[in-house]
């Protein structure tokens, strides 16, 4: 029974320290992108349903603090969250590789439809600009953060799984 509060917790923390720690920590208006590391992690270790919910209330608090378009970011974080979850499977707690990998792919393609949606369509045609001097070192930032703070989710979600009961679907 406290897997939902923790969970709305652990997005609330990370939308804070995304709009503030994050916003302080940027190299050169590139920061990491807690958010994903949420969402990926959460999918990864909860399978399809947690990865999605986690990533839809992840985008849709983004669109409400970030964005004028409501939705746009919850769609993207949920599609993120679902395909993570596909991965439930073949997780494994002690090898920190696979979630490294997901969380560089799903930024990489975060970036990537932000692109398309919010640039390309406004005719800013300068995708290979955008791919070096954003999207690749924002892959970069994050994945670095991960290492740190993928362990810190790891034991949390250990620490729901015993009290819970465990399965993929006590989040819902």
């Amino acid at each position: 029974m406290r897997r939902k509060p923790t969970m709305a917790i652990l997005i609330l923390v990370s939308i804070i320290l995304q709009s503030t720690v994050c916003q302080m920590i940027s190299i050169a208006s590139i920061k990491p992108n807690l958010l994903i590391i949420l969402t990926v992690s959460f999918g990864l270790m909860r399978g399809k349903k947690s990865g999605m919910l986690t990533g839809f209330f992840c985008g849709l608090l983004t669109d409400i603090f970030f964005n004028s378009i409501i939705g746009f970011n919850a769609l993207i974080y949920l599609w993120v969250g679902y395909f993570s979850g596909y991965f439930y499977r073949i997780f494994y707690d002690d090898d920190i590789k696979t979630p490294l990998f997901l969380i560089s792919i799903s930024d990489l393609i975060y970036g990537i439809v932000q692109y398309g949606f919010m640039f390309l369509m406004r005719g800013r045609i300068h995708f290979f600009r955008y791919l070096g001097r954003v999207i690749l070192p924002e892959v970069l930032y994050t994945l670095i953060l991960t290492i740190v703070l993928y362990r810190l989710l790891y034991r949390i979600n250990q620490k729901l799984s015993m009290t819970d009961g465990g399965g993929a679907d006590s989040f819902v």
